[in-house]
């Protein structure tokens, strides 16, 4: 399984709002690509908050083909949608990961 991990910093007063869109909006758009079969929403623990809340977003894919699928065909104009919805109001850096066990 490969896990794709969006790790956000957002804005405290947008959070609330961004939260929503993101469960409501980009999230189902993200797994109607048919390339992940589970997401996970995570808050970081123990960061400092006070300039905004860090969120983990993992997406599970069974394969390395499944991400690329993504990374290739929907990744650009999902992530631009999202860049132009908040534009300074958030921050994003992405990681892939592989599960060994």
């Amino acid at each position: 399984m490969i896990i794709y991990n969006v790790t956000i910093n957002v804005d405290k007063d947008i959070y609330p709002e961004w939260l929503q869109w993101m469960k409501q909006v980009h999230i189902p758009e993200v797994m109607a690509t048919g390339c992940f079969h589970e997401y996970k929403i995570c808050k970081l623990l123990g960061g400092d908050e006070e300039t905004g809340l860090n969120i983990a977003v993992q997406y599970i894919a069974y394969d390395m083909m499944h991400y690329e699928r993504y990374k290739n065909e929907f990744a650009t104009a999902l992530q631009q949608k999202t860049t132009l919805k908040y534009r300074d109001k958030l921050a994003a850096f992405r990681t892939l990961l592989e599960v060994l066990s």
